[in-house]
């Protein structure tokens, strides 16, 4: 009778292991690029082994390749780079888990070689921030802060080359700010979102963070666990690169003709209530970027020919009458930037940026220049904001999306010296709330 309970127990085991999916999340697509392409997912700690399969869509001949990091963690988010690819052509893939095909897969197309060659391609890319998840057990106490979730739904429909998440990807809670477990529990836990997995295979994904996917609210550079931070987001996101020497996640990302500078708003930021100022000038110890980054961007910015500079920042960085959080309340820092990109006469600059739970286009005009623009998309789906205070009638608004859940289209279209940038507010199901665009001539510094 021992023996038969024991083989009893031992079958039921294997049901329950069976019957738990070996993918948490994902497959999700990362920067795809000429020649190679990254794909992430996460998997259970029942995986021993991972491979994907790659092959031509159409084609029978496949590769493998295999995963070569740990596995059987608590949390598994893992990574494969699919290299030796030929540009413009579509791929399939497939994750084989355990030596046995998971049933997860998708495919994607490499980049077009239109350098020297052609026309720089019409594409449009998603943009968003404020992505709540609720989790009652963890929650605030009373109404939800998240949101009904389909709006992810809408997203995956679009026909874009690549999501940008700008900030709050995730949002940390009491019970995950001081537990590096509990880092990892979170990423994890709002990753697997099942509305949010068709977006995640649909097309690439590049990201960076604000406070809430960093730590607690408002924390920036004093937070003691910053490097267990750093570490989980460079697990859920493949971004080209995160910082240099160890510090920070920025980087940068082109498509098309266009460069983006994924800039971070978190590592080195001094307290928001750190004085702005010291015996009436600008304090130069209170920071947002620091000054590793803040060279960075200069030099990348010199370096860059694109028509569009598109500079993501989690924070908004023009808004001159903002209560809350925003560059110019770091103005050393702020003023030096501004004035570098006024000196040097670098066109095209434009602002991405999310954090505020709502959207709107802010402008400030520059003496002698082309007027700045920061272009607000948020959020996805944790608590909007209405208009109000001194925003509420803001001057430096040209479009404002307040009450409403939305998410970014954004496209770069035209021929070559009169590209348009437009950017189209889209609602939870996809439907449009408000449009605004602005073409290359207008970002550029009149000739003397």
């Amino acid at each position: 009778m021992r023996s038969l309970s024991l083989l009893f127990a031992s079958v039921f085991i294997q049901f329950l292991v069976a019957a738990q999916s070996l993918v948490v999340s994902g497959p999700m697509l990362g920067p795809v690029e000429l020649r190679d392409a990254k794909v992430w997912v996460e998997v259970s700690p029942l995986v021993k082994t991972a491979a994907l399969r790659v092959n031509k869509k159409g084609d029978k001949v496949f590769f493998e390749v295999p995963y070569r990091g740990s596995l059987g963690q608590p949390f598994n988010p893992i990574q494969f780079m699919v290299g030796g690819l030929e540009p413009n052509t579509t791929y399939e893939y497939a994750l084989l888990t355990n030596g046995k095909s998971s049933g997860y897969g998708g495919e994607f197309t490499t980049k077009l070689l239109w350098q020297w060659r052609s026309p720089a391609p019409d594409f449009s890319f998603l943009a968003g921030s404020c992505s709540y998840i609720n989790d009652p057990a963890y929650d605030r106490p009373g109404t939800p802060y998240g949101s009904n979730d389909s709006i992810f739904l809408a997203m995956a429909r679009e026909k874009a080359s690549f999501m940008f998440w700008l900030g709050d990807a995730w949002y940390t809670r009491e019970a995950d700010y001081y537990s590096e477990w509990g880092l990892w529990y979170r990423a994890s836990h709002d990753r697997a979102t099942p509305t949010l997995q068709p977006l995640l295979k649909a097309m690439s994904h590049i990201g960076i963070w604000d406070d809430h996917d960093y730590g607690p609210n408002n924390m920036g550079a004093s937070y003691h666990l910053k490097e267990t931070s750093r570490k989980v987001f460079n697990s859920y996101f493949s971004n080209p690169s995160s910082g240099m020497n160890g510090q920070g996640i920025y980087t940068q990302y082109s498509y098309g003709d266009a460069d983006f500078f994924l800039v971070d708003d978190r590592w080195w930021r001094s307290a928001d209530n750190e004085r702005d100022s010291v015996n009436g000038k600008p304090n130069p110890n209170k920071i947002m970027i620091g000054r590793e980054q803040l060279d960075w961007l200069k030099s990348a910015l010199l370096s860059s020919n694109a028509p569009f500079k598109i500079i993501a920042v989690g924070s908004q960085v023009l808004n001159p009458v903002s209560p809350f959080d925003c560059w110019p309340d770091f103005p050393a820092e702020y003023y030096e930037f501004i004035n570098f990109l006024q000196s040097y006469s670098i066109n095209g600059v434009v602002f991405l940026t999310g954090d505020r739970h709502h959207s709107e286009i802010i402008k400030v005009d520059r003496p002698g220049t082309y007027p700045l623009y920061d272009i607000t998309v948020s959020p996805l789906t944790s608590a909007t904001h209405v208009f109000g205070g001194a925003e509420k009638n803001n001057p430096y608004r040209v479009l404002g999306v307040d009450q409403k859940h939305n998410y970014g289209k954004l496209s770069i279209s035209g021929p070559k010296g009169a590209r348009v940038l437009k950017i189209e507010y889209m609602g939870n199901k996809g439907d449009k709330l408000a449009e605004w665009s602005v073409s290359e001539k207008e970002l550029k510094t009149p000739k003397k």
